[in-house]
């Protein structure tokens, strides 16, 4: 009896050796990006903006191409940690790729494209993306690169090295990309890195079109962590308008950006850490977050991910847009709904013009 003891706790100590040995590993390993890192876009076209002229803006948070509709993911109460192969990613960027190409957008923001990943059967999506879509300049910031998260224990997510991804027809000039707060508690592997990138493209009158794309923090319980996040955000657009620029913000902001998502897809109104209505009376002065006919229309930009997609049953929402400053006439802006085919969310796409 005592040898079985002595056996079962050596099994206790290895396994808590093991397990604290990974631990400290992933805390030491653990490094955040510097802020205001200069990016380097790839232009194969130089040509400026013009003033009145129509361009269409198009947001898509492609979720690593990872979720068919038939996907449900742990951190929502679903099923799995990584894409079901290599062939799925492909499809599902695929669709992405075509989606875009339908949409014919003059800017086209990418958020969640993962560069190598586990959890994405280690398709580099920033290279298929300018590859498919060569006639676009490009931009690739990267949002994080993690360290192996052995979670959930029977099949972890693994490492990913993800970011954000811009697409232009004209001139990118030059882009930086700017870190944003974060949780530094543990939650920080789980919610992982968070950026901005901001591209400048010049304009014929001497004015630049600031492009800025983003994907705030989802799962933080902490809420002013988000709100931080924003105010930084915020803070650049409002230094770039008062220089006379156009600025648009582009992405998953993680917040309800109608502020009544829950009537509007008559889905429960108690509110996720990803739902909370957006702040539209925080913006800076000269700012708006275009609604247009969305409520009416009631196509989601993104489901939740506790079960396979199913409409009229699926939790639905919509936390994806545009931030503009009020010298960008905006003339429709709509969700392409693609029943979520590719992905866990819909893009939104916004027709504007330069005053």
């Amino acid at each position: 009896m005592k040898k079985i003891i002595k056996i079962f706790l050596g099994i206790i100590s290895v396994l808590i050796i093991v397990f604290g040995g990974y631990l400290i590993n992933l805390f030491a390993s653990y490094d955040r990006l510097p802020d205001g890192i200069a990016l380097d876009p790839k232009n194969t076209q130089k040509q400026s903006l013009k003033i009145n002229k129509k361009y269409r803006a198009m947001s898509h948070n492609i979720g690593y191409g990872a979720y068919p509709p038939s996907y449900s993911f742990f951190m929502d109460g679903g099923d799995y940690s990584r894409a079901y192969d290599k062939k799925t990613v492909k499809e599902n960027m695929t669709g992405i790729v075509q989606t875009t190409k339908d949409l014919a957008p003059t800017f086209a923001f990418y958020q969640e494209v993962d560069q190598n990943g586990d959890r994405s059967q280690h398709v580099d999506e920033v290279a298929f993306l300018k590859e498919h879509l060569a006639a676009y300049n490009s931009l690739y910031g990267q949002n994080y690169d993690s360290a192996y998260l052995f979670y959930p224990f029977t099949d972890p997510i693994g490492q990913a090295k993800s970011g954000l991804v811009t697409l232009s027809q004209a001139e990118i000039t030059s882009s930086k990309r700017y870190s944003l707060p974060i949780e530094t508690n543990f939650n920080k592997f789980f919610d992982l890195d968070r950026a901005f990138t901001v591209s400048r493209v010049p304009v014929q009158n001497g004015h630049e079109f600031i492009a800025i794309n983003t994907h705030l923090s989802a799962f933080t319980k902490d809420r002013s962590i988000q709100a931080a996040q924003l105010n930084k955000i915020f803070s650049v657009m409002e230094n770039e308008y008062k220089k006379g620029n156009y600025v648009m913000v582009a992405g998953d902001y993680n917040h309800d950006v109608l502020g009544n998502s829950p009537d509007v897809f008559n889905t429960s109104k108690k509110r996720e850490t990803w739902t909370h209505p957006f702040p539209k009376d925080q913006l800076p002065s000269g700012f708006h977050l275009p609604t247009g006919n969305l409520a009416a229309e009631r196509r989601p930009s993104a489901r939740a991910l506790d079960k396979p997609y199913k409409k009229g049953e699926s939790y639905t929402t919509l936390i994806d847009g545009f931030l503009v400053s009020d010298n960008i006439t905006v003339n429709d802006v709509h969700v392409k709904d693609m029943q979520f085919k590719y992905s866990d969310h819909n893009p939104v796409y916004l027709d504007f013009s330069l005053k």
